[in-house]
């Protein structure tokens, strides 16, 4: 069985605060996409609602979606939001990346 990735209270209230203006609740997504400058990447986004097939992690009264076919890329991984002078955003820690690009939105396994 695989470990869902972990989301940071701080990640929740952020994503608390962006639905506090929003009309209608909005639950982030994280991805694992193929691409990027290392092999891989993070698609982190908005969606309204989850699919039928979606692992739910929640907090704060926040929803956080992960597709089955991404899971395996984020077993064990850490969902965080962080703000540095290149911005604020939500980021992803991930033990099973064996390199990961400047950016920090492509890896490598």
């Amino acid at each position: 069985m695989q470990l869902p990735p972990k989301v940071t209270p701080r990640a929740f209230a952020r994503l608390a605060e962006i639905n506090a203006s929003h009309a209608a609740p909005q639950a982030l997504r994280v991805a694992v996409e193929g691409g990027g400058c290392s092999g891989f990447q993070y698609d982190i986004k908005l969606e309204p609602a989850a699919a039928a097939d979606d692992i739910v992690l929640e907090g704060a009264g926040q929803k956080v979606l992960i597709d089955p076919v991404s899971l395996p890329f984020l077993e064990n991984a850490v969902i965080d939001f962080t703000e540095e002078l290149i911005g604020a955003r939500f980021v992803v820690e991930n033990p099973n990346a064996s390199s990961s690009c400047g950016c920090g939105i492509s890896f490598s396994m």
